[in-house]
């Protein structure tokens, strides 16, 4: 796939303010600086497209981006930070859930989580409701430049076996800085568009 044209269609803090259901949606989902504004902005070839920042827990909206005029990739807030008040935090757990329980053309939602480590408690809480809602199946390994390589197979088995991936399930390990992964993860996503196509 070719992108040629990206741009943001929407930031939304509540269902008014979502895009119209015209097309088909890819969402990303992943905890507070695990690098996700980094891969969408690297994915769509656009430096500042998706908003990076140093302070976790900036993105505090839905962000809506169209992408060739024919299907959205969406950036939803970053979970599991600790500075943040409980009430905002309940808030942006409402406003994920609104999203995925309501959104008719969502296709999929791929969960970064740091290769580094083992997935957190948010991380599990947040891939089961994933499954709840049909949308699990691929899991990103941000920051695998940081590690060996062997480190990389041995970490993304404690990944696979801590969220409950079954054998089908991807984990992409993906490295922004070196750029490695994402042609197998936009490969993945173009597969993903031309099965919703034929359906």
């Amino acid at each position: 796939m070719i992108i040629k044209k990206a741009e943001l269609a929407a930031v939304a803090a509540k269902r008014a303010q979502y895009p119209e259901e015209n097309m088909a949606e890819i969402a990303f989902a992943g905890r507070s600086n695990v690098g996700k504004s980094s891969l969408i902005n690297l994915l769509l070839n656009r430096k500042k497209l998706a908003r990076t920042s140093s302070s976790p827990g900036k993105t505090r909206t839905i962000n809506f981006y169209q992408i060739n005029d024919a299907f959205r990739i969406v950036d939803l807030p970053g979970y599991g930070y600790a500075k943040v008040s409980r009430s905002l935090s309940e808030n942006w757990g409402d406003m994920i859930e609104t999203y995925l329980a309501g959104r008719q053309r969502l296709l999929k939602v791929i969960q970064l989580v740091d290769i580094r480590h083992m997935p957190t408690e948010q991380d599990v809480q947040m891939y089961e409701w994933l499954k709840h809602y049909g949308l699990d199946g691929v899991v990103i390994g941000t920051k695998a430049d940081k590690i060996s390589k062997n480190e990389i197979v041995k970490n993304s088995a404690v990944i696979r076996k801590t969220l409950g991936l079954s054998e089908t399930d991807l984990i992409i390990p993906v490295s922004t800085l070196k750029r490695t992964g994402t042609d197998e993860l936009m490969a993945y996503i173009d597969d993903l568009l031309k099965v919703n196509e034929q359906e």
